[in-house]
């Protein structure tokens, strides 16, 4: 099982982070919600291990 990453890792966060407030633009809260949702699990299969999503719920919910 690979560790959490926590620190600093993407490149150009702030452009990510201007992209993914575009990517949110004229959505409704619902729809906003639905994206945000199905980020999440695009990225989650991505990673593909479940220890270290494990993890990562529970960081976030700290």
């Amino acid at each position: 099982m690979s560790t959490l990453n926590l620190k600093a890792n993407i490149d150009r966060p702030d452009d990510f982070y201007e992209a993914l407030l575009n990517a949110h633009d004229g959505m409704s809260k619902t729809e906003s919600d639905a994206f945000n949702a199905r980020l999440i699990l695009i990225l989650a299969n991505h990673i593909g291990d479940r220890g270290l999503l494990n993890e990562a719920l529970a960081k976030a919910a700290e």
